[in-house]
Order: C-alpha cells, then sequence, then structure tokens
C-alpha cells in the first residue's frame, strides 16, 4: 500500500501532487535591509515579510526570497519573465543597474543579465517568445 493511500493502494496516479510551477527562489544577501530596495524601488516588487534574515517579495507571480548570507555575488540562474527585456534594460540602465549581458536572442527568447545590489546576477527572458533551438 502506497504511504497516504487510505484506499489501501488502489489509487491509480494521473497528476496529483506533482509539481505545477516555480513558487519561489532565493537570493542571497549581506543585508536585507540594504538590498530591498533594489527589489522594491527598482524592480518594483511588493514587500511580503521582512525580518532581519530574511524577506520576500512578489510581482505577480513571481516570489524571490532575500536570504542573508556571507556569499553573495553569485549566478542565480534565475530567469525573470518579462514581456520585453528591452525595455527592462532601457529602465535598468536609466537606474544605474550594472548589467553582464545587454540584450541577445537564445533558444527561449530574448534575454539580459543584470546585477542587484549585492552583485549576484539576475536574468530576463521574454516571456512570448516561440522557442527557437538550432
Amino acid at each position: 500500500m502506497p504511504i497516504g493511500d487510505p484506499g489501501g493502494g488502489l489509487f491509480t496516479y494521473t497528476d496529483e501532487g506533482l509539481p505545477t510551477c516555480i513558487f519561489a527562489v532565493t537570493i542571497p544577501s549581506k543585508d536585507i535591509a540594504r538590498s530591498l530596495p533594489f527589489y522594491t524601488d527598482i524592480l518594483m516588487m511588493d514587500v511580503l515579510y521582512e525580518s532581519e534574515d530574511e524577506a520576500a517579495v512578489r510581482r505577480d507571480g513571481t516570489v524571490l526570497i532575500l536570504r542573508r548570507s556571507e556569499v553573495t555575488g553569485i549566478d542565480t540562474g534565475v530567469f525573470l519573465g518579462v514581456d520585453n527585456p528591452y525595455d527592462l534594460h532601457r529602465r535598468l540602465i536609466d537606474e544605474g543597474v550594472v548589467f553582464v549581458k545587454d540584450p541577445v536572442r537564445g533558444p527561449l527568447g530574448v534575454y539580459t543579465s543584470f546585477r542587484d545590489d549585492d552583485g549576484n546576477v539576475l536574468n530576463a527572458i521574454e516571456t512570448k517568445a516561440p522557442i527557437r533551438y538550432p
């Protein structure tokens, strides 16, 4: 009998309990209070909660958890979905954000990469592009 099956093992699995999305990702921060304005004022995310060691911000369906860490300046591997990476690039350049990669087309669409105030690399990719794999 599978664990958690009150029917005695006569249950056929379909898609119950399987992941449906990435709900949140963790970004390291040396100082949560110092890091928050980048996410709230520049990326226009709302604070869900905040403490000395952790904070969570959200914009639409994207949740980022800032967690205090002595290790920052990493490539997070996070790709934030945007309508137009060129518009984001222009907007963030005006805010003085440092870019690692100007907008470029990849197999999943146009993307760009930039650093937050802790030096972590975040990526932004267009959400409605057709997939182009060579």
